[in-house]
């Protein structure tokens, strides 16, 4: 049985397919390398300067490429976002280091840093905490403020001072102030320009009085027992300039706004992010001055917030590169292959030598034929070697036709095709009864 020899227009169809075919599945894998992760990102502030914030960021992402987008998810307030965030809706969100449940959260950046202050109208008779006895304190905010007046009850023994808080909302608080509804309003506030002329908005406004600010001098001790909230001194005249207020470097409590991430995600695909958001940064930082106050995380073990694996390995440096990471898989994928690429061709090999003959060659067939011819005792075995030539001719043909490598050349076949057909000639000659 001789074995199937496929036209040359075959094998060469079948090697274009299989470059094909390797060539797709190459540019597949690398899209699929590439292409861009997008995470979810929740935020709320009552302004909504955070959305803004966050939302030029994710459109600088989108329009440089990055490799990681964001896709913004606006909730009411910073407690709203961190509430999403402990649920598992969202896979990052931006908190507050003392709002809402962090216990899932880990570090990406600092964004910004808010400052408590406690502030008493002109003329206000109030100087420290303890002057606070007896008292009405609003609290602008709210439910987002309700960890700083616990931490100060706590320090301070408010309650037993009978100092009674009140929540007020931003647009009443100036209203609360002139009524005389409070003695003293508690905020939690960036110390941006954009903030500090709204803090300064809620107490009236002249050229010879200034609103009281109460400092906080036992920030140290809480800052013990609450490890959300850093000592912060206030520098002099931050609040205003002339006259100077306060009037010197003020003790209080500073509480970090975070970007946290879900532990689950992977450490890659949190360090492109951070690489891209202070490449952001950069860009924006002129249009968005709070982007100022980005910096990166505690990396330390026993930090507040944990840095997640994958803001570590950029901050650190230690973040593996394409080839470090798929170091082994190149090095190991040629070797696994060419093992295949053995196995493949030992077996078939093994099926063609086990199923089919391997072809004889023309010329051999040629020859095997004259010896026949020597040996023909009949007429009739002569005329079907004779049919056995011009079978093997008309094969050659054919071969020759579809561009077979293995062909004999014709010139050559019909030389010895002539000598076999002269032996036959000269065997019927002899096989004639004289």
């Amino acid at each position: 049985m001789t074995a199937i020899k496929l036209p040359a227009w075959l094998r060469i169809m079948m090697v274009s397919g299989a470059l094909l075919l390797a060539t797709g599945t190459g540019l597949s894998a690398y899209f699929w390398y590439t292409r861009p992760v997008t995470l979810t990102v929740a935020v709320g502030s009552f302004d909504g300067e955070a959305d803004k914030v966050l939302s030029a960021i994710s459109s600088r992402l989108t329009a440089t490429s990055a490799p990681v987008r964001l896709r913004v998810v606006s909730e009411s307030s910073a407690l709203e976002a961190a509430n999403a965030f402990s649920s598992g809706k969202v896979d990052l969100a931006v908190v507050r280091g003392d709002v809402g449940d962090l216990s899932r959260a880990q570090a990406v950046l600092v964004l910004t840093h808010a400052v408590a202050l406690i502030a008493a109208p002109p003329g206000s008779p109030l100087s420290d905490v303890a002057s606070l006895k007896g008292r009405r304190v609003g609290v602008v905010g709210g439910e987002i403020n309700r960890a700083v007046v616990n931490a100060l009850r706590q320090q301070y023994d408010l309650d037993r001072a009978n100092v009674k808080f009140k929540d007020v909302s931003l647009p009443e608080a100036r209203q609360v102030v002139d009524s005389r509804s409070v003695d003293a309003l508690l905020l939690v506030t960036p110390l941006t320009q954009k903030y500090l002329s709204l803090a300064r908005s809620l107490f009236p406004q002249t050229p010879k009085s200034k609103p009281v600010l109460i400092p906080i001098e036992s920030a140290d001790a809480i800052v013990e027992s609450h490890r959300a909230y850093q000592s912060f001194d206030v520098p002099k005249g931050t609040l205003r300039g002339s006259p100077a207020v306060p009037d010197d470097d003020l003790t209080t409590l500073r509480v970090s706004f975070y970007l946290v991430a879900q532990k689950k995600l992977n450490a890659d695909t949190i360090a492109d992010l951070t690489r891209s958001l202070l490449a952001a940064r950069r860009d924006l930082i002129g249009e968005l001055p709070i982007l100022a106050q980005v910096t990166a995380p505690d990396t330390d073990p026993d930090a507040f917030l944990p840095v997640h694996a994958g803001a570590a390995e950029y901050f650190n440096g230690t973040q593996e590169s394409f080839l470090d990471e798929w170091s082994n898989a190149i090095y190991l994928t040629p070797m696994i292959l060419g093992g295949l690429a053995s196995i493949i061709a030992a077996a078939w090999r093994f099926i063609g030598l086990r199923t089919s003959k391997p072809d004889e060659s023309a010329l051999d067939a040629l020859f095997a034929l004259a010896r026949r011819v020597r040996k023909a005792q009949h007429e009739d075995e002569l005329s079907n070697i004779e049919g056995r030539i011009d079978d093997i001719l008309t094969d050659q043909q054919f071969k020759i036709a579809s561009g077979d490598e293995d062909a004999t050349d014709m010139a050559t076949l019909n030389v010895a095709a002539n000598r076999v057909e002269s032996l036959i000639h000269a065997r019927r000659a002899t096989l004639k009864p004289s």
